[in-house]
Order: structure tokens, then C-alpha cells, then sequence
């Protein structure tokens, strides 16, 4: 039996909490909230499924080492302590990323990661006479530095490539959504499958892929070809695919409908080329429609979530733009939940409806805010009197 030990998965700013919610879904123990992290304990059974079913984590990271440290000096000493050859043979290589948060280290990450590198191959050229090589790009192991004020900890990267790169996406538009945002706005505004669902500009369709992995229960990195602990010295093949498969079995069918729109036909071709690689052609259809002649025509409730072009990203007249999408949406979606993110706060105001909820993310480097309308079937009035009557 495995033991546990602690993790942390990091995520993007303003997705901690749903992340911790997928964890306690998961079966995690002892889960804590983080600044763009979440700490958890499991086994490495329990490593292996975050890794394949979290939807908003960018890599998982199981710490090997955590010490009080002051300068460089310290810095070396520390990893130079640690047991290297449990975890990297002589003939393998690795690579170093480092965080650093402290007054006490004026020198930048990187000489950070030169420093505990030179460690590493000092440690086993005393040991061993020969030392592992460096490989940046596909190296066995994968560690990670990370300085807070005088806290150092050594974790080993049991994701690899982050874990945004689920495997299904080939074609991109401009600056598309990262597939951990997308997951992270679906999961946020509620959406579970039992409902349609629309992203009326939907681009690459990322947007799209998540909401339909989320209402089937597939797991976020079922595609993926490679994560890192797959060369680890302790992997254990039956285990991965034991927890794999338990995690296939509790795919379910979602039966409503989820629909993507772009008034750009080489971005409907993108989406929909996006959707096959992801194997989800059979609950997503993409059309070639501008949004803003459009108008609501499926039946019943409606979570419509999308990404509108920033003043950033194209040149348009986002004034004008946006109360568009508020005239499109207040005229054409009654009875629909309707999620937008942006950057351009100024912009919102011109949609003119009032949000019932804002919520602070960041897309790359912007500061954006998911914001949230409700749109009834007639009049809200109407509405609250109908349900009195019913009951």
C-alpha cells in the first residue's frame, strides 16, 4: 500500500477554489488554498489521477524537500543533501525551473536554476564519477525550485508540459484560450451538462472541447500522449493504467445540445478540426453563424459562455461591439445564463445589462473579469409571480 505524502497543483490566478472543489471531487485529503496553487495529500495512485482527470491544474508537484535557507550558499548545500540517485541514474537527464519570492536572493530565477543544477551534477561527480546531462527539452526528471522568503522547497514535476496541453488542439486562431481558463470559466459558471450549451464566438472551439468534456465526465487529459511521472524510477505501469481505467468507466452521455458559432468560416474549420482530434464530434456541433444574427433556438435552460475580442486582440470599435452583444442577448437569448470574460472593463459598461456576478481572472497577462447575465423568459416579474402561483 502506497503512502500518502503532500502535493501541490498549481493553476492559474482566481481558479484556486475550483480547483480545490475537483480535488475534494477526486478524494483528496487535507486540501489547502494557495495564491495560484492548492496543496493536497494522496498516494501515488492519487498523483497519477489528478494528473489525468483535473481540468484546471497547470502540473502537479510532489515535494521531495522543504528547509529554511538565507543565501546561495545555503541553496547548494540544501539539494546537494538530498538522495539524487532515487530518483535520477547517472545516464539520465533532467532539467531545473525555479520561483523565486525573497529578499534574501537578489539574482534572478535562472541563476537560481543554474546554482541547483551545478549542485545536482556536483553531488553524483563526487558520488559516481560521472554525472547526469542536462536536457531542457524531454528530460527523466523535471524539478522544480521554489523560494518563498526563507522557505526552500524541492519538488519533483510529475506533469512535464503543462497540463493546458491536453493533445486535441492543432489549429489556433489568435491568441486563443488556454484550455485551463476554458475548463475553469465552465466550471465556474455552474454548467454540468444538464442543459445546452452555446459559446456563440467561438474561435478554436476551446471553449467548446472543455464544456463537453465536463457534461460526459471525460477526463481532461485523456488525449495526452506523455506526463513526466511516466519516467519516474518508481512509475508503476499496472497502477497508471488500473486508475485510468476507473476513470474511463465513469464517462457518462450528456444528451442536450452544445453549439459553437463563428462568423469566420476559418475558424469554424479550426473548431470543428479541433473537435474531431478530441473525439467529440458527436456531442459538439460548430456553425458557420454571426452571433449577431442570431437568436436562441433550442429549448429550455441555457449556459452560454464566450470570449469576445478584446480591444487588445483586434481592431474593432468595442464600444459599439459589445452593445451588440447586449442588444443580441437581451432581444434573442431569453432564458439563457449568459458568461462573458474580458479586459476591457470600459467595454462591459456598454453592454447594458446588469451582471448578477463578477468574478477577477487573469488571461495571459491581463486582467480580466468573468462576468455574468441572467436572462429571463419575459419579464423578471412575470416570472417570480408564475412560480408564487405554482406553488
Amino acid at each position: 500500500m502506497d503512502k500518502d505524502f503532500k502535493m501541490t497543483a498549481t493553476t492559474l490566478f482566481g481558479l484556486e477554489g475550483v480547483l480545490a472543489k475537483e480535488l475534494k471531487d477526486l478524494g483528496a485529503q487535507d486540501i489547502k488554498e494557495g495564491i495560484r496553487s492548492v496543496t493536497f495529500r494522496g498516494d501515488k495512485g492519487f498523483m497519477y489521477k489528478a494528473n489525468i482527470a483535473l481540468r484546471t491544474a497547470v502540473r502537479v508537484l510532489k515535494p521531495i524537500k522543504t528547509c529554511k535557507i538565507y543565501d546561495e550558499e545555503d541553496l547548494y548545500e540544501a539539494i546537494q543533501k538530498i538522495k539524487w540517485e532515487n530518483y535520477l541514474e547517472t545516464e539520465g537527464t533532467f532539467a531545473i525551473g525555479a520561483v523565486v519570492n525573497s529578499k534574501n536572493f537578489t539574482s534572478n530565477s535562472h541563476y537560481i536554476s543554474l546554482k541547483s543544477k551545478d549542485a545536482i551534477a556536483d553531488y553524483f561527480r563526487h558520488k559516481y564519477s560521472k554525472r547526469p546531462n542536462v536536457d531542457l527539452d524531454y528530460p527523466d526528471l523535471k524539478i522544480h525550485i521554489h523560494i518563498h522568503k526563507e522557505w526552500l522547497t524541492v519538488s519533483l514535476d510529475s506533469s512535464g508540459d503543462s497540463l493546458h496541453k491536453r493533445g486535441y488542439r492543432t489549429a489556433t486562431n489568435i491568441a486563443p484560450i488556454n484550455e485551463v481558463l476554458a475548463a475553469g470559466m465552465v466550471l465556474l459558471s455552474g454548467y454540468t451538462g444538464e442543459e445546452n450549451f452555446i459559446d456563440p464566438m467561438c474561435g478554436s472551439g476551446t471553449i467548446l472541447i472543455e464544456a463537453a468534456m465536463i457534461a460526459n465526465n471525460i477526463p481532461a487529459n485523456i488525449n495526452r500522449k506523455l506526463f513526466a511521472f511516466e519516467n519516474w524510477k518508481d512509475y508503476d505501469e499496472e497502477l497508471y493504467f488500473i486508475i485510468q481505467d476507473s476513470l474511463l468507466k465513469k464517462i457518462r452521455s450528456s444528451h442536450f445540445k452544445i453549439m459553437g458559432f463563428d462568423k469566420a468560416p476559418s475558424a469554424v474549420q479550426k473548431a470543428q478540426a479541433n473537435v474531431e482530434n478530441a473525439n467529440l464530434d458527436e456531442f459538439i456541433g460548430v456553425h458557420h453563424v454571426n452571433f449577431f444574427n442570431s437568436k436562441k433556438e433550442v429549448f429550455g435552460n441555457t449556459t452560454i459562455i464566450f470570449n469576445p475580442p478584446y480591444g487588445e486582440r483586434l481592431n474593432i470599435d468595442t464600444e459599439e461591439f459589445y452593445k451588440k452583444i447586449g442588444d443580441t442577448l437581451k432581444h434573442n437569448y431569453p432564458g439563457s445564463m449568459a458568461w462573458l470574460i474580458t479586459s476591457d472593463t470600459d467595454a462591459l459598461k456598454a453592454v447594458g445589462l446588469r451582471t448578477s456576478k463578477r468574478i477577477a481572472l487573469k488571461n495571459g497577462d491581463l486582467n480580466c473579469k468573468f462576468v455574468k447575465y441572467e436572462l429571463y423568459e419575459g419579464t423578471r416579474k412575470f416570472k417570480e409571480r408564475k412560480t408564487d402561483e405554482e406553488e
